[in-house]
């Protein structure tokens, strides 16, 4: 039995390996990538590679066997069909008969457009009559502390987001609730709606910022359309940018608040705090 984890070296990718090789023999870890130099230094540590590409089907040929557990990474080239790229790995992995097919989505309470690719993945994962697992990630502390050079410039958050709030998590906690449905019993067929311990306001974001630096950062909220329109002005590509915006639009509607619990209680511990997120993004 191998543990497969397809996107190996993208952002989440390389935290879930790197937590495997604390709990699994190196050698039972595969990583799927499309660049190998990308993963030389997982090869050197004795992961074993498997070069392959979400959009060329045939790569995937042979590449699972049964018994194997897989982790399929969503895609993020939006442009070339998100769910066709999925459905290549659900495919493969149904022809050899693997033990799980983990699945990273979205909450299942978002409705913006972003989480429409995930809600197609997802039904065809459960077509294909595979275990399951369905880790709906909620939205990641990077996603906002993995640029602050703007915010700083500024002096302002900008969002389309009202008052509304998001339980995000580190990506190094996604990948700890990812490495204990592989690596953990019992699993199969389960959904996990994930997202941090404490839900946070743009206001309180900003008034973090402004508490770690002593400098005055302030939130200024906007219209939906306005912050595509920033997106767009900073070289998002339009649709992107209308993709991210709206999911704006779903927080001022309190649709990434995730009550649930699941994401500590896979993982074992309190979730990472978005203050120590901005504490390692300000030092780094």
């Amino acid at each position: 039995m191998s543990i497969v984890v397809t996107g190996a070296t993208g952002h989440l990718g390389r935290h879930v390996v790197e937590q495997l090789l604390e709990k699994v023999p190196a050698e039972q870890i595969i990583a799927v990538v499309r660049d190998e130099e990308k993963a030389a230094g997982l090869a050197a540590r004795g992961v074993r590679l498997a070069v392959a590409d979400y959009n060329a089907p045939e790569t995937f040929d042979g590449l699972f066997a049964a018994g194997d557990r897989i982790l399929l990474i969503s895609g993020n080239e939006f442009a070339k069909g998100r769910v066709r790229q999925h459905r290549v790995v659900i495919d493969a992995a149904r022809a050899a008969g693997v033990a799980l097919l983990a699945y990273t989505s979205a909450p299942g309470t978002l409705t913006a457009a972003l989480a429409d690719d995930h809600r197609a993945t997802e039904e065809a994962l459960l077509a294909s009559g595979l275990p399951y697992a369905l880790l709906r990630n909620g939205w990641y502390h990077e996603n906002y502390t993995g640029n602050l050079a703007p915010v700083l410039e500024h002096g302002a958050v900008v969002a389309a987001a009202g008052d509304g709030r998001v339980s995000s998590a580190s990506r190094a906690d996604y990948a700890a609730a990812a490495v204990a449905v592989l690596t953990g019993e019992g699993h199969e067929n389960t959904t996990y709606e994930l997202g941090g311990d404490e839900a946070w306001s743009f206001a309180e974001y900003a008034a973090e910022l402004s508490r770690q630096t002593g400098r005055e950062i302030v939130y200024n909220p906007v219209s939906v359309e306005a912050f595509a329109g920033i997106l767009a002005g900073a070289g998002l590509p339009e649709p992107l940018a209308g993709i991210l915006a709206g999911v704006d639009a779903s927080v001022e509607k309190g649709e990434l608040v995730v009550s649930s619990g699941d994401l500590a209680r896979l993982i074992g511990r309190p979730t990472t705090p978005l203050a120590e997120a901005v504490s390692a993004a300000l030092k780094g």
